[in-house]
């Protein structure tokens, strides 16, 4: 069984190669990133969200997951936002407790699928996606549920430093998005 070692080397790798083809196909899709970040958390696919900075450097867009993508953006001057917090401050975070933080939950209600709506998420990691001393989007995993107990396990502080990790290995990729 994969590690979440081994999900890193394969992102650093897929990471690496979307660099080196640069911008070849029409829109970067970061699906297998997803899918590789979810399986490192054992979370949902629709509980990992890639956000990158606008052209205008004022707001977060929703790059993944794609249900997201047009919905709409998280402005840094949010004083509620998680994403756009993290963005200002450049440092990752564990919310354990999500559920009693007052937050925007707009993005919450957005069906995971046509016929599944999304629980609220009840914990989340959220952290910034760096370029050397730039912030270029935010990484989030949370954990949905009906309450706390049904969502899952707390994040922990090495969940956190792995984020983190993940989320420097996805810089590259954010500078093809922007691109778009």
């Amino acid at each position: 069984m994969p590690t979440a070692a081994d999900h890193l080397t394969e992102l650093k790798k897929w990471a690496a190669e979307l660099s080196r083809k640069g911008n070849e196909e029409e829109e970067v899709r970061l699906n297998r990133a997803v899918e590789l970040i979810a399986e490192t958390f054992e979370v949902k696919l629709h509980e990992v969200a890639i956000l990158g900075l606008t052209p205008d450097g004022r707001s977060l867009r929703f790059l993944a997951p794609e249900t997201l993508r047009a919905i709409g953006q998280i402005p840094l001057s949010s004083g509620s936002a998680l994403a756009a917090r993290t963005m200002r401050e450049m440092r990752p975070e564990i919310v354990n407790h999500f559920h009693v933080v007052p937050h925007a939950s707009v993005f919450e209600g957005v069906p995971v699928a046509e016929d599944q709506r999304a629980e609220p998420i009840q914990k989340i990691m959220s952290s910034p996606i760096m370029l050397g001393s730039k912030a270029l989007g935010v990484l989030q995993v949370s954990r949905k549920g009906k309450g706390p107990l049904e969502a899952g396990p707390d994040f922990t502080p090495l969940q956190l430093r792995h984020l983190k990790t993940i989320s420097d290995a996805l810089a590259p990729c954010l500078l093809l998005c922007a691109r778009e």
